[in-house]
């Protein structure tokens, strides 16, 4: 949202001077007040440079040097008087303020109208998805994922627009992938439709890669689209690279979990959203004492999920993603099986913040994964991670990605 460089991170390159020009001319007189200073100046050395007067001491015939910078004659001192009358009473008698102008960059948005991505429509076993491609095709492929009451725009558009992850683009092309229904200005999905499970939502993945002819994607999602992608990953382990999973859970959901989101599903389909639906999903995203760290975020994404989701088809993907099953990973401590655990054999950056409510669930993750390919990275004072801490995210990701051999 915001955070550093950009609200929605852009770049102010090649734009307008934030602040204009504010002060005019009150008059068109020639001597300027730069121009009576330096007269004023002029004279000054001027009487400096003459040789010092000898005039007769009153008690005695001797005679006292008087230092003219010290006494001024008076003629001097009727000049200066003369000088000082040209001069302006007040700064602000020769200036006049007329009027401000200024200018400012676009405000934080989330709407599909700030997005360079081209959206397509790929028809899977389990009913047509909207991917949105974004980059050159001939480039590596970098495949998104987005979590709970996000679409591609609202999870991802901000922190790629952002100023060092725009660089490190330039060698990529990005597919995101929306949930089905969760896309903006989606209809609601028919009462009949049967909503994917979650591993059926990792098997669509497979005909993205083969609608856009990609052999092989690097995978980068956050929350529920993390643990879809490490599905997928489990499943396709030669057509996944590396991924980078943001606030991933690798165990079905616990009772607190599972009670509170069925509650939510529930209040979604018959009241749409609600307070309390909205509470859970800002401390979904965001963790506690949010509005204390960046206030202005925080009412961007309330007033998105207010607007902007609709809320049948949230009920739908919040009740496939409670009860997800366990994904049955294991690490492996002898070197001899490890090639035939069943863990995520591709590397893996493993991220949260240190204020969000899932980091037990990264650490849990991190336990289950083979420790010579995966590393574990909390990030303080933030809890939506690719909006408060874009920076450090996209450093970590450019470090990630040089490992692996991608651009320099």
């Amino acid at each position: 949202m915001p955070g550093s460089t950009g609200g929605s991170y852009q770049s102010l390159v090649g734009t307008k001077d934030v602040y204009c020009t504010t002060t005019f001319a009150a008059n068109n007189n020639t001597t300027g007040v730069m121009a009576t200073v330096k007269k004023a100046l002029n004279l000054s050395f001027q009487r400096e440079e003459r040789k010092p007067e000898v005039v007769p001491a009153r008690s005695d015939s001797s005679t006292t040097t008087v230092n003219n910078n010290r006494t001024m004659p008076a003629s001097g001192a009727a000049e200066e008087a003369a000088l000082l009358g040209t001069m302006p009473s007040d700064s602000m008698d020769d200036i006049e303020l007329k009027n401000i102008q200024l200018q400012f960059p676009s405000t934080r948005s989330l709407s599909r109208g700030d997005s360079s991505a081209h959206e397509e429509t790929v028809e899977t076993d389990r009913g047509p998805i909207v991917v949105a491609v974004q980059g050159s095709r001939n480039k590596p492929a970098i495949l998104t994922y987005h979590d709970l009451g996000l679409n591609y725009i609202s999870s991802f558009q901000a922190f790629f627009n952002y100023v060092d992850m725009r660089a490190l683009l330039e060698n990529f092309c990005v597919y995101h992938v929306n949930a089905p229904g969760q896309e903006e200005g989606a209809q609601t999905l028919p009462e009949d439709y049967i909503f994917p499970t979650m591993d059926e939502l990792a098997a669509q993945l497979d005909f993205v890669l083969s609608h856009f002819g990609l052999k092989q994607v690097i995978g980068f999602g956050v929350g529920a689209g993390a643990n879809i992608l490490a599905r997928f990953a489990l499943n396709h382990a030669s057509k996944v690279a590396a991924l980078c999973l943001i606030n991933c859970a690798s165990t079905q959901a616990g009772w607190i979990e599972w009670g509170y989101q069925k509650l939510n599903a529930r209040h979604l389909r018959s009241k749409g959203m609600t307070q309390g639906v909205l509470d859970y999903l800002m401390w979904h995203h965001f963790g506690r004492d949010t509005e204390e760290r960046n206030h202005d975020l925080v009412q961007v994404y309330k007033s998105y999920f207010e607007r902007s989701v609709n809320p049948t088809n949230l009920a739908l993907f919040t009740d496939s993603y409670v009860r997800r099953n366990d994904l049955n990973i294991q690490r492996e401590l002898d070197p001899n099986k490890r090639k035939e655990a069943n863990t995520l054999h591709m590397p893996v950056l493993n991220i949260t913040g240190a204020r969000s409510p899932h980091v037990d669930d990264t650490i849990t993750l991190n336990g289950r994964l083979d420790p010579t390919n995966s590393s574990w990275m909390k990030i303080s004072d933030c809890g939506m991670v690719l909006e408060e801490q874009p920076a450090k995210v996209s450093e970590a990701f450019r470090l990630f990605l040089q490992g692996e051999g991608y651009g320099k």
